[in-house]
């Protein structure tokens, strides 16, 4: 077996990886998020820190209090000693909802701009380690480990390695938070957000989208538990595929989109088969906005042979990210374009009751037809 990997992902309800690194101890991996989770409690992506934001210090590092907005005005020089920019301990997501059209059993709804975050005083555990079975350019095939804990590690933490419980963190106010560089549906360019339940999320909806590709897009924080920060990133347009069916059939899988002009975006790729039934193995990529990828074969054979449930998807994400370094560790904002289509495989009829399967079968919990 290849490496053990912690990576952190974001994204809604998906899958990919942000900031992956090789574990060197269960200290190192135990709060990095890994495939499925973030220190937001929401799910959205990027495999890489790839926005205009970078990291601003080291553990230890001292640095007078952020800037509290795009002018750089500097809120006072007090010092603050800053955590570990390789820890992430919350973010602001900020998604691009399309507008779905109606269909004979709903009516369309519009498309809208989401945000939310949350900042923690640590990162949030995960359950499962992810380690690394093989790769092919920008992609790698992993398999789930749950580790094992024989002292109970009670309801404030977590297993995370075999016999190492993590505490859960606590979300903190880190004040009144400023989202700038947008377009509000009043025509205002920004909009302020107060903590509900240490949460941050905004009071109106945001149209689809709510930014041009390019633009500058802020996250200012007043400051509350900790020092005022400011977070950039690059304005993305929505992703929008043009693969055509994708099907798993132990072949090479070409997948196309039509490719963005933001320097700082990224494309990354989840593909899980197995989800409903437990995941088996997760296959994601990271790879740069140019409109194409080709996932080696030798990938998707492999996946396939880790075992398939039903409705297999593949989410493929655009995001562009900026980072600030507070107390605790980092945090990002993440501007992202998520699309979510089903793959097929052959031989593999998916259902959600008998009456979808063919004579002789029934709807398994896998959701597929046996």
């Amino acid at each position: 077996m290849g490496k053990r990997w912690a990576c952190g992902i974001v994204g809604v309800g998906m899958w990919a990886l942000s900031g992956c690194a090789e574990a060197s101890s269960a200290a190192d991996t135990a709060g990095s998020d890994v495939i499925d989770t973030d220190a937001s409690d929401t799910d959205t992506g990027s495999d890489e820190d790839t926005g205009s934001g970078e990291d601003t210090g080291r553990e230890g590092d001292v640095a007078p209090d952020a800037d509290t907005g795009p002018d750089g005005d500097d809120a006072g020089d007090t010092a603050v000693v800053l955590g570990d920019p390789d820890v992430l301990v919350g973010s602001f997501q900020v998604t691009l909802v399309p507008p779905v059209a109606a269909t004979a059993e709903a009516e369309a709804t519009p498309g809208f701009t989401s945000v939310y975050g949350k900042v923690y005083d640590g990162p949030t555990p995960s359950s499962v380690q992810w380690e690394e079975v093989d790769r092919d350019g920008d992609c790698v095939l992993w398999v789930p480990r749950v580790p094992s804990c024989t002292t109970r590690c009670g309801s404030s933490a977590l297993c995370v390695d075999d016999e190492v419980c993590q505490s859960y963190p606590t979300a903190h106010p880190v004040g009144e938070v400023t989202f700038s560089g947008i377009t509000t549906a009043s025509g205002d360019d920004e909009t302020v957000m107060k903590p509900v339940a240490n949460a941050y999320q905004p009071s109106e909806t945001l149209p689809f989208p709510a930014f041009t590709e390019g633009a500058r897009v802020f996250i200012n924080s007043g400051g509350g538990d900790y020092a005022k920060f400011t977070i950039e990133a690059r304005g993305i347009v929505p992703l929008v595929l043009t693969s055509g069916e994708m099907v798993l059939d132990g072949e090479s899988l070409a997948l196309t989109w039509t490719a963005g002009a933001e320097p700082s975006a990224a494309i990354t790729v989840k593909l899980d088969i197995s989800h409903h039934g437990g995941t088996r193995g997760v296959l994601t990529c990271a790879t740069a906005d140019d409109g194409a990828l080709d996932i080696a074969a030798r990938l998707v054979a492999e996946l396939l042979d880790l075992g398939v449930s039903g409705l297999p998807t593949i989410v493929v994400t655009r995001s562009a990210t900026g980072v600030a370094v507070i107390e605790p560790g980092r945090v990002e904002l993440v501007l992202a374009s998520i699309v979510e289509e089903p793959v097929t495989v052959p031989g593999l009829v998916s259902c959600t009751d008998d009456s979808q399967c063919p004579e002789g079968t029934t709807c398994q919990d896998d959701l597929a037809c046996r």
